[in-house]
């Protein structure tokens, strides 16, 4: 007993701590196959499957024969016997308003078209979040779902019967959250624009500050003590290549004419250039220029001014207040929309599996749904599982692979005796 409780804790700790995936944990677990502990080895297992979040669920149906109850224990033992590894849920599905069969067919259509645009808007939101916690710094958290993490909300799902009243025609269910859905991606591409739009006056900026000396912006490298302007003299700013900086001083007092002696400084240099002034009469100013370009010098255009200086400081200010401001509240948002697109995608998941599972099954309506999320390689497996639960005399026309596989209602790629589709979390 006090070994079992020892080891109940250490894995527990490791898996609290270190975030490894399932493999490393068996390490551990398969030298306990001579000790008397199947029972412990098997609960070691389940700790193990649990600790990293699946992403990639399939919600099934299957069709019921006597009762759920007895259909339910069958899989359950079918599973745990043949892909122990494979985590096996209850999707809880109220009893939908059925409506009519033409009006079934005709929402049958619709269903994968809204699914693909209700799913896109959901990783788009996921996206985002992921964007702007790494750009804030914000150590990624596992989303939350009405408080439960979002594994957690669908393999626990529960109808909103307050939110979409299960008397409610399907169509007007499933045009609700259609709606609601696109009204969210609406807000999320203006405030995703208003964002960037910030973001890329910041980054022009920040371009024009920390590119070159040929293009950056010189004001906050040059001094007022270092600018001489009168009605006769005026000081120019020069980028010279580093390569040609001798050049430049022994050149330019010779450049033209009415050059000050000496008036050349060093204020600035980079990998590429150096900074100087050169101060000169006024009306000398546009031959200089001239005769500095034939030399290879840019002669740059600039004008101190402490009231523009002061302007662009307090508009710099003014751009990453905004900045931070825009991007939190978007970050908020984006935290608080996931969650309601999340739980209109789940609930529209349900509408369409009951739609689909009516249509394959036929009235009453009579079929189990859950939710599996098989590991790559034992797909093949618990596909097998459930095609030998559903019972049907005419699965071998589902299999057929010689004449082609047939599409199955949802548009899954592959077509089963039973109703299917996989869920993408990220």
């Amino acid at each position: 007993m006090i070994f079992e409780l020892f080891l109940f804790v250490f894995l527990r700790l490791v898996k609290t701590f270190i975030r490894f995936p399932t493999f490393p944990y068996l390490i551990f677990i398969l030298p306990l196959a001579h000790l008397r502990l199947l029972n412990i080895r098997s609960f070691i297992l389940q700790i193990c499957i649990t600790t990293t979040m699946a992403t990639r669920y399939w919600i099934v149906s299957l069709p019921v024969q006597s009762s759920p109850t007895s259909l339910w224990s069958r899989l359950q033992e079918s599973i745990s016997k043949n892909s122990f590894d494979t985590p096996l849920y209850r999707f809880n599905i109220p009893n939908l308003r059925v409506g009519t069969l033409d009006s079934l067919l005709a929402l049958s259509d619709d269903l994968l078209k809204s699914n693909a645009f209700i799913e896109g808007c959901s990783h788009k939101i996921r996206r985002q979040i992921e964007d702007l916690e790494k750009a804030s710094g914000i150590l990624a958290s596992s989303l939350t779902v009405d408080g439960v993490p979002v594994d957690s909300y669908l393999t626990k799902f529960v109808w909103d019967e307050a939110k979409y009243p299960t008397m409610s025609p399907l169509k007007e269910i499933v045009d609700g959250i259609h709606a609601q859905v696109a009204k969210i991606d609406d807000d999320l591409k203006v405030r995703i624009a208003e964002y960037n739009n910030v973001r890329s006056q910041l980054n022009a900026i920040n371009r024009k500050q920390t590119g070159s000396l040929a293009v950056r912006d010189l004001s906050n490298l040059v001094k007022p003590e270092d600018i001489v302007s009168s009605e006769h003299l005026v000081t120019l700013i020069a980028v010279v290549p580093k390569y040609s900086q001798k050049d430049w001083l022994s050149c330019y007092e010779t450049l033209t004419t009415y050059v000050v002696p000496r008036s050349s400084k060093n204020l600035h240099e980079d990998n590429e250039y150096a900074l100087y002034t050169v101060t000169l009469f006024n009306r000398d100013a546009d031959n200089f220029r001239i005769k500095a370009r034939e030399r290879g010098f840019q002669i740059r255009d600039f004008e101190y001014n402490s009231e523009t200086q002061e302007s662009r400081k307090q508009e710099l200010e003014k751009l990453m207040q905004d900045q931070e401001s825009l991007k939190s509240s978007l970050l908020q948002w984006c935290y608080t929309s996931y969650g309601e697109v999340f739980t209109s995608w789940m609930h529209f998941c349900a509408v369409r599996l009951f739609a689909e599972s009516i249509l394959r099954y036929g009235l009453p309506p009579s079929f189990l749904s859950v939710v599996l999320s098989p590991s790559v390689k034992s797909e093949k497996k618990v596909r097998t599982i459930l095609e030998s639960l559903c019972g049907n005399s005419n699965s071998t026309f589902w299999k057929t692979e010689d004449e082609g596989s047939l599409a199955g209602l949802g548009g899954e790629a592959d077509a089963h005796p039973y109703v299917s589709f996989t869920i993408n979390l990220i």
